[in-house]
């Protein structure tokens, strides 16, 4: 497959699975109850942080020459454990609550590193790759802390 070509696909599943946290961190602010919202506005954040890497993988396809996604995954692990912590939101404990996002973060960080282990893969998309990798793994260490409290 052609070095563009390939790129594109993976940027592309890139904006699925960002799609999906997006949707999945949406939903989980959505659904908190009381006693854990003060959750919330780090749920929205790490929610525009995907749409924020969509909007910059869309930009990189598109200087491709290629067609971004707009839509989520309709397999993989990151759409099975967003469905998941989908599922999970309706009253259960803090700690439940933060291992199920954990998991989902767990299953991005995983896109984004199988993502950089490809050789055909341009170095603009790769530099842009392994930045927004930083930052999810961030966001990652930010919800075990949540957790760990």
């Amino acid at each position: 497959m052609e070095t563009t070509e390939k790129t594109t696909d993976i940027l592309n599943d890139l904006i699925e699975i960002n799609n999906d946290r997006a949707a999945g961190f949406e939903k989980a602010a959505a659904d908190l109850n009381d006693e854990n919202i003060d959750l919330k506005a780090t749920f929205d954040q790490l929610a525009q942080q995907s749409r924020t890497n969509v909007t910059e993988l869309a930009a990189a396809v598109g200087r491709n020459n290629g067609a971004p996604e707009t839509g989520t995954s309709v397999s993989g692990s990151l759409h099975r454990a967003w469905i998941d912590v989908k599922a999970l939101f309706g009253g259960s404990d803090r700690k439940s609550i933060l291992e199920e996002c954990e998991r989902g973060e767990d299953a991005i960080k995983k896109a984004y590193r199988d993502a950089l282990t490809e050789t055909e893969l341009e170095p603009e998309a790769r530099q842009l790759i392994q930045t927004q990798g930083q930052s999810i793994n961030a966001s990652h260490d930010t919800i075990k802390g949540l957790r760990d409290m």
